[in-house]
């Protein structure tokens, strides 16, 4: 700020101040201390519920028919926690009310309150045999004192809600939240009323408001969902990109989910439930919510009523592979580790490597450095056989260049004469491809693996605050399309360093001409826009994986003497010409003979044409 800058905004302030003091009213500084006193006190005073007269609660009673000795009481709140969670119910329904997950922050540093009564709501639904419809919301529940559970595979604490009904007919909510996890045991007891509920399912419903507890609202809507398992076929989830969807399931389901990004909140059936209707609702254009997820839920009226109690487990808690797996009935597929042989290299390779650094190294940056170290270290051999596959032909790239001078564009003529050329050298043209292949089920694995993460959540390094999200070295005052309103920095690092790459195979690879050579420069340019808002974690491991892989092929170039593959190529040709085949023939002569008789063809059809 110069000199008349400072002397401009001194006037306005001086300006300010005297309007404030001669027009301003006496009585307006009065008013506003008046007005914030009683705003402080409203906010203090708590809002009694308003009264109701007999009639109004005769009335309520009678529509409950049986169950009105019930509907009335008074609201209040008890809470069971352990080291992982706090849950809050009330004794109005007896039902959740809130979770909180203690060990958990949002993206903005706020407490993880994963479930609360503003946004998500759970009920049970049952039809009586005086033609009532019944809600656990209707009626008023008694807890009891809160009980330690020990037992040999599962301790914690339990708690009862019982709403009485007289003639010693009860309907009990038995909660019981277990030690050293995330689950919450649930029982559903209707003693004695077994004449008194009609029809043969009750339906619980769940209605869920998710809140955006990720940085990147896009990325949350994506990852959040209603996964579900059906006894008969398994996992299986509502789509992530309809605005709206609902399915209606007709047969035995064992557990529904309402999945976010990096947590869980789910109800798993002891048994299994009758059916459910599941419904996903997102407006694109609300930001002040990610989805909207809607169950109703049908549990087997026998299993309440048979003195036996309905057992369900509620799951709230975040979506770690160390955590879900032990809960079995593909829940674990809540973490979305890809599809088929990536999800095995995630669960097989990747974690539990990543879950041995994580026991001994604080910083994630650094466990990302080492995993590509232990990667890479693994599939080396694949590395220096398409390396030496590639000098091979690099050593041979004289030949190839009179065939192609010789020919003078013949393509079919060129084709067969290379491969004539392959198989006297003893050169395989795909040996160089299937080592890379074999390294793409991890490429794709690291895919599922880094936005999923939850182990990266929020942990910061170097520039970037959380390694689970894009990092944002800079913002931009405007979007680019399909790039963001941000810069990556450790994409731009990632894209530098795979264009230095492939300069560097390019050096070494004959074959890459032309387009081919064009494209193999633009494709990492490409990739800058699509990961641009990936997880940093991502983009670090592939910049740091690039960097590895040039170390490795510098090392293999300066250990390996194209004059000595040369001199072999040449053996081996000679070899071959003493050496007479045996069996059929080698693929090398299959594809040439097809480029032989492909070449005749075409010499037929252009003598035809000449006549």
């Amino acid at each position: 700020m110069d000199r008349n800058q400072a002397i401009g905004f001194g006037l306005i302030a001086v300006l300010l101040l005297a309007y404030s003091f001669f027009f301003s009213s006496p009585e307006e500084p009065a008013r506003q201390a008046v007005q914030e006193t009683a705003k402080v006190e409203q906010l203090q005073t708590p809002v009694a519920p308003a009264a109701e007269d007999s009639l109004t609660r005769a009335n309520r009673a009678a529509a409950l028919g049986a169950f009105g000795a019930a509907a009335t009481g008074e609201a209040s709140t008890t809470t069971l926690e352990n080291e992982n969670i706090r849950v809050t119910f009330n004794t109005k329904g007896g039902q959740v009310e809130e979770v909180l997950l203690k060990n958990y922050k949002t993206y903005l540093g706020e407490p993880l309150i994963l479930f609360d009564s503003e946004s998500s709501n759970t009920d049970v639904t049952f039809n009586t045999s005086e033609g009532k419809t019944v809600k656990l919301s209707d009626l008023y529940f008694t807890a009891s004192e809160v009980t330690e559970v020990a037992a040999e595979d599962k301790s914690g604490k339990t708690i009862t809600f019982r709403a009485s009904l007289g003639n010693g007919q009860h309907i009990n909510q038995v909660y019981t939240l277990y030690n050293d996890n995330f689950l919450l045991g649930y029982k559903l007891d209707f003693e004695g009323l077994d004449q008194q509920v009609a029809g043969s399912n009750l339906v619980f419903t769940w209605d869920d408001n998710l809140k955006q507890l990720e940085r990147d609202l896009k990325q949350n809507r994506a990852k959040s969902t209603i996964n579900f398992a059906t006894v008969e076929d398994g996992y299986d989830h509502l789509s992530i990109s309809e605005e709206k969807e609902t399915v209606a399931l007709e047969e035995p389901v064992k557990w529904v989910a309402n999945k976010q990004n990096f947590f869980t909140a789910g109800i798993i059936a002891g048994s299994q439930f009758s059916g459910a209707r599941l419904t996903s609702t997102v407006d694109p254009a609300d930001t002040t919510m990610v989805k909207m997820l809607s169950s109703e839920i049908l549990i087997p009226a026998q299993d309440v009523v048979s003195g036996n109690g309905g057992e369900f487990v509620f799951y709230f808690g975040p979506n770690d592979y160390k955590i879900l797996k032990h809960i079995g009935h593909d829940f674990d597929k809540n973490l979305d580790l890809g599809w088929g042989i990536f999800s095995y290299v995630n669960k097989w390779i990747i974690i539990p490597a990543f879950d041995f650094l994580e026991n001994y190294i604080a910083s994630y940056g650094i466990i990302i450095i080492l995993l590509v170290l232990y990667i890479k270290t693994i599939l080396f051999p694949l590395t220096y056989k398409s390396y030496l596959s590639m000098a091979k032909m690099k050593v041979l790239k004289p030949e190839i260049d009179a065939i192609k001078e010789r020919n003078e564009g013949d393509m079919q003529k060129t084709q067969v004469e290379t491969m004539k050329l392959y198989q006297e050298m003893g050169v395989n043209p795909l040996s160089g491809c299937i080592p890379m292949l074999l390294q793409i089920p991890i490429l794709f694995a690291m895919f599922n693996f880094f936005p999923n993460s939850i182990e990266l959540r929020q942990e910061a390094f170097l520039w970037a605050d959380d390694l689970s999200t894009y990092d944002v070295f800079m913002r931009l005052p405007f979007t680019i399309p399909f790039y963001g309103d941000h810069v990556s920095m450790f994409t731009l690092l990632m894209t530098a360093s795979t264009i230095l790459y492939t300069w560097s195979n390019n050096q070494i690879n004959s074959q890459m001409q032309g387009p081919m050579k064009f494209y193999s420069y633009l494709m990492p340019v490409i990739f800058m826009f699509v990961l641009n808002s990936f997880p940093a974690g991502l983009s670090f491991y592939y910049f740091v994986s690039n960097i590895v892989t040039f170390g490795q092929q510098a090392g293999i170039r300066y250990f390996v003497d194209e004059t000595k593959i040369r001199t072999r190529l040449e053996e081996n040709k000679e070899k071959r010409k003493e050496k007479k085949p045996k069996g059929g023939p080698s693929f090398t002569e299959r594809m040439q003979e097809a480029m032989r008789q492909a070449q005749e063809r075409e010499q037929q059809k252009r003598s035809k044409t000449k006549k």
